[in-house]
């Protein structure tokens, strides 16, 4: 295997061929995917580092490393003997690597980058920030194939439907929805680029990303019919029959470009500039673009009453499994000490116990002592520490199920905890509880919520450097918009405002790097709160099911809200989960759930 160090070496070749003076290698494929298949994993390849978020940006005399600080430690590590330097960005997703080439750059020089893995927004913003100095971009390069020998084909993993009692509404319904919303934005037809909003769209599933259940294709809709270019051999004749029957024809993967470039000269197509890749939207006749939002995102963000009922059902089986696990930890760790890849493997384990379930949302991070500061640690055989019955254990594991995607964080005490970790804990606590409890107007942003998560962290001089909340789909992304809590002016999903229906997680922390790391999290629902002379205001109902650890907890630091939420919480925690527990789990979960004073 060549070390990383030649791979920038051949590249640096390959741009002297082309008198590129630097090269940009983001984490995105085709259809800018946060997670991507193995086929679109260049910046891993090239660099080592295997983070989900990062740019690797390479000139003749240097190579960084962008990331935010959820990765810092994690870069650190993996970017070790190598000539790439970490550039630590100061704000999560902006795109700071800009500025630094327009300061470092040469007057007249040119960027390379393959355009089918950037966004036409992305390609916007780098051509106004590197326009002043003459700077060119050449946006039809693919360095990567040549040098990348061993290089994994396109996946094949068989398509398959989503059952109609887990779907919520059917694909002509859905298809109208769409057709309804892009009428409204001025055009006759829209391109679906993001892989969970057409397998949202379709209501079919897949295995083509790690974790998420999605299949790599593009969705063109226009007023009358659907074309779904998709790898040939994925889809079998009964499902293409029946999407042949709701209007949906399927074609070869890579014929999207020649589709766009012979639209029917009355065809307009809607394209998002944030999604749409830039080699795709040249394809496309200049005059029929018009630009605006992917109608099926915020169309799938509002859950449907069936997939809120069946949502609260996998929340109840993934509780199980969580009760069982925290009881199978309690009891093991004073006898058998067990690695953080043991757990890891022990919470799929439970989880796998429960009907519908069909893996991980996410690889389970598993931090114990110090690694639970890496926001984002992920234990493997190689690498697990050895978890023993003292200090603080962060796990934080996501299940998929047919009808559901979970994502719950808890940070448990293995021993008596010291006051600073009951503190910081607390205050943690005490954010999660205010945002859990929280009415806010009808229009209320996400970045306009993330205070209540921070301030009595702020008060005690702390902070986390990481979002509050992210956007959670149903048996699909774990992490989807278009809305999150975030307190950067930069992430556009801090800037969309709340609606009823929405899934979202609630986990604010806080890290002592080389001690210990704390992160309580639970996916809340957006519901309605109540009509007042004021407007409408709306709410969050927690719906994640898991006891939270009491240990942690310094309730004198609590106020009386916040003892009633807690243990308004355990009480339904425990009412929800008992019916599927043996008498001996009943016991355990009672005595953690315990009421507060």
């Amino acid at each position: 295997m060549m070390h990383v160090n030649q791979k920038i070496a051949l590249l640096r070749a390959a741009m002297s061929r082309h008198d590129i003076a630097a090269y940009l290698v983001p984490s995105a494929d085709p259809h800018l995917s946060e997670y991507v298949a193995d086929h679109w994993k260049s910046r891993e390849w090239l660099s080592g580092f295997t983070g989900s978020a990062g740019i690797l940006v390479v000139t003749q005399d240097h190579a960084g490393l962008w990331t935010d600080s959820r990765y810092f430690l994690q870069a650190e590590t993996e970017l070790a003997g190598t000539n790439i330097s970490l550039q630590r960005q100061i704000i999560p997703h902006a795109p700071e690597h800009v500025s630094w080439l327009a300061e470092n750059l040469p007057a007249g020089s040119t960027i390379g980058l393959d355009g089918r893995v950037f966004s036409l927004g992305q390609l916007r913003y780098l051509s106004r920030h590197t326009a002043g100095k003459g700077i060119d971009i050449d946006s039809g390069l693919d360095l990567i194939t040549d040098i990348w020998n061993d290089r994994p084909p396109l996946p094949t993993s068989l398509v398959y439907e989503l059952p109609a009692q887990y779907a919520g509404h059917d694909r002509p319904t859905k298809l109208q929805q769409i057709r309804a919303n892009t009428a409204q934005q001025g055009a006759t037809a829209c391109l679906i680029t993001t892989l969970d909003d057409i397998a949202w769209t379709l209501n079919i599933r897949a295995a083509d990303v790690d974790f998420n259940p999605v299949c790599v294709s593009f969705l063109l809709v226009n007023t009358d019919s659907a074309h779904w270019f998709v790898p040939e051999g994925k889809v079998d004749e009964s499902l293409e029959q029946r999407l042949q029957e709701d209007g949906i024809r399927c074609y070869p993967y890579y014929d999207i470009e020649n589709w766009l470039r012979q639209l029917p000269p009355y065809e307009t197509l809607l394209v998002d500039n944030s999604t749409i890749n830039v080699q795709l939207f040249h394809a496309i006749p200049e005059n029929q673009v018009v630009s605006g939002n992917n109608p099926a995102e915020a169309l799938k963000a509002i859950k449907s009453d069936t997939e809120i009922h069946q949502l609260r059902s996998a929340m109840r089986k993934d509780g199980v499994a969580l009760v069982r696990l925290l009881r199978w930890l309690e009891d093991t760790l004073p006898q058998t000490p067990v690695s953080e890849w043991d757990i890891a493997q022990k919470i799929a384990f439970f989880r796998n116990e429960q009907k519908e379930y069909t893996g991980e949302s996410f690889p389970a991070i598993i931090g114990y002592q110090a690694n639970g500061a890496i926001v984002h640690y992920r234990p493997t055989p190689e690498n697990a520490a050895i978890v023993q019955p003292k200090g603080i254990l962060l796990m934080d594991s996501g299940g998929q199920y047919l009808h559901g995607t979970t994502d719950i964080t808890r940070t448990i005490a293995l021993s008596t905890p010291d006051a600073e970790q009951i503190r910081a804990n607390t205050a943690v606590l005490k954010g999660h509880i205010a945002l859990a409890a929280a009415w806010f107007p009808e229009g209320t942003k996400g970045i306009q919520l993330d205070s209540l998560a921070r301030m009595h962290l702020w008060r005690e001089g702390k902070n986390y450097g990481h979002g509050t909340g992210h956007g959670v789909g149903y048996f699909l992304n774990v992490h989807e918009g278009p809305q999150g809590i975030s307190p950067s002016p930069t992430n556009a999903k801090g800037l969309t405002p709340f609606q009823a229906g929405m899934v979202t997680s609630n986990e604010p922390g806080y890290y002592e790097p080389g001690n210990y790391g704390i992160r309580i999290e639970n996916l809340v629902l957006c519901v309605e709160a109540a009509q007042t002379d004021s407007g409408r205001f709306l709410r969050f109902e927690t719906i994640t099911l898991c006891p939270i650890d009491l240990n942690l907890i310094d309730s004198n630091l609590l106020d009386k809200q916040e003892i009633t939420w807690l243990n308004d919480y355990h009480q339904t925690v425990y009412h929800e989960l008992s019916p599927f527990l043996s008498a001996e789990e009943q016991v355990w979960l009672s005595h953690a759930c315990r009421k507060i004073v």
